[in-house]
């Protein structure tokens, strides 16, 4: 963050000092609502919740060094005070933090640290040159975000969010980042209603807008795929006009996307990674392979250059998509197509749970996407992992899955589909960890289409029903010891569901 004072900050988010014996005392270290994380300089965060007050951290993030705290209320240590104004109503009040905020206090701190990003981002952007590139869409956002600021890093000073930090608490967090070396900042947009995206682009407005889709993720909190393509092309129609460089990125191979070009009054390019790409496409891929463990390479097409060539070292062809949409983003940005090509072939995942993928020394792979779910992310994740075992009938796949979230009235149906989706790239095994009805649904489905399926209590029950699997030689296989290729796992559910200990027990032992 740029140094600011304690009076400043104040300023800035209309609050009052209490116990500051020295307003101009500077804060030159990071905003952190982590008391264990707090470090000299920086400015603590006391967010109330419902099992832990952040305001009773409050001395102890000072003896580590914090300058100030913000908070809702005096706690006995210098801080700058936002009053409460009652609970949240509208836009964002459906947001976790403030289930058990009767009075306010979180929205107060929340809306404080969205008016001293808004500060900072808005200072940075006209005096220092900071660009801001916003991404969203109902799958892929965080995949495009790391592979942006992949691309981008060779070019500057690049600040993106760890993992998924893409809401109203994440968005300004991450924006606070950023100080005056800071040449971009890449940031992760995701809705829960319509209103949301334009309230996390008021606090930093981004130049470069990147929509990837309009999918059935939280179809049950926005109603219609009308809703969300409502809800995502806020990102767009924040976008200062094409006289002013805004650039909005759009899929081309999504309707509803493209429907978005009428919304903005910046410049619009498309990417298409179908096969023909979409008419008049911008940016485009041709001769799409994969590896053996469904890597894509492809040639990548951008206005005014020759065709390069891409070998990407993330799993699934989905992933092609994604890697033009970020190519777009980062080629208005002014890199060239080379760069480009270069940094995304050295791209490596940059956020845990992400179609992260393993090879244990036994020659079986784990392929660890256990971070989020959607109907439209599973799809893509079992089209990659029936890609791995294609044609070779000694190695087996297995799809170990939860539950999705977040699917309203047509959960159920969805789950089911999901199950005869396996059969399509005839997946060997599913494993299903719960045992819900949506659950049951997928295994029924599953089950139904002929496929080896097995329900789990648990996470421990799930790891014994994988190994028995993966210690049975296919039928027919004579020499188990000597192939190529092994088994290939692939575990995928909401983040609820905390799948990823699977695979780390998979891979790592009991430990």
């Amino acid at each position: 963050m740029i140094d600011l004072t304690v009076k400043e900050i104040a300023e800035i988010v209309g609050g009052r000092l209490d116990s500051v014996e020295n307003p101009e005392a500077l804060v030159t270290g990071f905003v952190e609502f982590d008391s264990r994380k707090v470090a000299p300089g920086g400015l603590f965060l006391c967010f109330p919740g419902a099992k832990v007050d952040g305001h009773d951290f409050a001395a102890k993030a000072v003896e580590q060094g914090a300058v100030a705290v913000l908070a809702a209320r005096p706690v006995g240590v210098p801080a700058i005070v936002v009053e409460p104004t009652g609970r949240l109503e509208g836009v964002g009040a459906n947001a976790d933090i403030y289930a058990n905020d009767l009075d306010g206090s979180a929205a107060a701190v929340v809306r404080a640290l969205s008016d001293l990003a808004h500060f900072v981002t808005g200072k940075l952007t006209s005096e220092d040159g900071l660009s801001i590139i916003g991404v969203t869409g109902s799958a892929g956002k965080t995949s495009t975000k790391d592979l942006i600021a992949t691309i981008l890093r060779q070019d500057g000073e690049t600040v993106a969010p760890p993992g998924s930090f893409n809401n109203e608490i994440g968005h300004p967090y991450t924006a606070l980042r950023c100080d005056a070396d800071t040449k971009y900042l890449v940031a992760e947009l995701s809705a829960r209603g319509i209103g949301h995206i334009k309230h996390l682009t008021d606090i930093a407005t981004p130049r470069i807008g990147v929509v990837l889709n309009v999918g059935t993720a939280h179809l049950g909190e926005f109603g219609s795929r009308e809703n969300i393509a409502q809800a995502k092309g806020e990102l767009v129609e924040a976008l200062p006009s094409a006289v002013e460089g805004g650039i909005a990125v759009l899929n081309a191979d999504d309707s509803f996307v493209a429907a978005m070009a009428s919304r903005t009054s910046a410049k619009v390019v498309t990417y298409s990674s179908a096969n023909p790409p979409a008419a008049g496409a911008d940016y485009y891929a041709t001769n799409i392979t994969l590896d053996n463990v469904a890597r894509p390479s492809f040639t990548l097409h951008a206005p005014g250059a020759a065709p390069v060539s891409v070998t990407l070292q993330v799993f699934g062809v989905h992933q092609v998509s994604n890697s033009l949409a970020a190519a777009a983003a980062a080629i208005e940005a002014g890199l060239s197509v080379q760069s480009v090509a270069d940094s995304l072939s050295g791209h490596r995942n940059a956020s845990a749970h992400r179609m992260d993928v393993h090879t244990r020394a036994d020659g079986v792979t784990i392929i660890n996407d256990s971070y989020n779910a959607n109907p439209d992310s599973m799809r893509a994740a079992i089209a990659a992992l029936g890609y791995t075992t294609s044609g070779r009938p000694d190695a087996r796949s297995i799809a170990v899955l939860g539950e999705m979230g977040e699917l309203g009235d047509d959960a159920i149906e969805e789950h089911y589909q999901l199950g005869a989706e396996l059969a399509k790239y005839d997946v060997h095994t599913l494993i299903v960890v719960g045992e819900s009805v949506y659950g049951e649904a997928m295994a029924k489905a599953a089950s139904e289409r002929g496929i080896n399926t097995m329900v789990s209590r648990d996470i421990d029950d799930a790891i014994w029903h994988i190994e028995e699997v993966l210690q049975t030689p296919p039928a027919g296989v004579e020499d188990w010891s000597s192939r190529e290729l092994k088994d290939v796992v692939l575990v995928k559910a909401s983040n609820v569901q905390r799948l990823w200990l699977v695979s780390e027990r998979l891979l790592n032992g009991e430990d």
